[in-house]
């Protein structure tokens, strides 16, 4: 029995070079690290960077790792190829910060003649940005508005929140899951709160600025999976941000974020770079015209 265990070392030993030499190429980047190190303080002076680097069209001033990553609507691109490359006149910026997972988010709204929304995820890890993501979105995709969109981002308050009002990130992860579940699963138990609004793309959901209004609205039927579902949360401002794919793990890239407070949901914006309907500059869906009767 020994000398068969021996045998199949040995033999695993010699196979193992002839596998690794057959199996995929080393990956060019740096490795994304389970267990990150940042400080929040170093998050915030990364987005703020990042902002003024949109701006000029350059990322000049952030701290990159000469191995980092770049990614465009969820594609491995070449750094010089993305719209971070670009001046761009910004309308209004949010950003959101992970100290935990080393994550960062930016919301930035481009008005005017070339309109753009636009979604980045900065990761760093022992003071490097390690990778950069970015969903882009502009006309032709998902209720695309971004007059609608600066109009209820300034509008909504999502400003930090006192202690008292957090949720803890495992209950948030908890609720946007079920949230992106009921795609799929129309009983999910998503833990809505009131007032509560949706901005998808420029399509607002409490135009009238109800103050009962509510979230749960507009789910569409039939079933949908969300996947690679990627999180990031901000302890500060209340918010879980989630980069995922709609359909498969090559369909449409989307961002959904999510505000919490006192354990509900009390806010919704989405970037999804899918083509579809668009929205006027009020929020309304702007649909198709009928087909004339024929």
């Amino acid at each position: 029995m020994i000398k068969t265990l021996i045998a199949a070392a040995l033999l695993a030993g010699i196979a193992s070079p002839a596998m690794a030499q057959n199996g995929p190429p080393p990956s060019p980047y740096t490795p994304r690290v389970d267990k990150p190190t940042c400080t929040m303080d170093q998050l915030k002076a990364l987005t703020a960077a990042y902002v003024e680097g949109q701006k000029k069209g350059s990322l000049a001033a952030l701290p990159l790792h000469e191995k980092a990553e770049y990614l465009q609507d969820m594609k491995d691109i070449e750094p010089s190829a993305g719209l971070w490359n670009t001046p761009l006149a910004i309308a209004d910026a949010t950003s959101l910060h992970d100290p935990l997972r080393c994550k960062t988010f930016t919301q930035i709204i481009v008005t005017g003649a070339h309109p753009y929304v636009i979604g980045t995820r900065l990761y760093m890890n022992a003071g490097k940005v390690i990778r950069v993501d970015s969903l882009v979105t502009k006309p032709g995709d998902w209720l695309f508005n971004a007059n609608a969109y600066l109009k209820y981002t300034k509008a909504e308050n999502w400003q930090p929140l006192m202690k008292y009002q957090h949720t803890a990130p495992a209950e948030m992860i908890r609720g946007a899951n079920a949230y992106l579940d009921a795609f799929a699963d129309k009983f999910t138990d998503i833990p809505w709160g009131q007032p509560c609004a949706r901005l998808e793309g420029g399509a607002y959901t409490n135009r009238d600025n109800k103050p009962d209004a509510s979230c749960e609205v507009g789910i569409p039927a039939g079933t949908l999976y969300i996947v690679n579902r990627d999180y990031m949360i901000d302890p500060e401002m209340g918010v879980i941000n989630v980069f995922c794919r709609f359909g498969s793990s090559t369909g449409g890239p989307d961002s959904h974020s999510f505000r919490f407070i006192d354990g509900k949901i009390r806010g919704v914006r989405t970037l999804s770079v899918l083509p579809g309907p668009q929205s006027d500059d009020n929020g309304g869906i702007v649909r198709r015209p009928a087909p004339a009767a024929g």
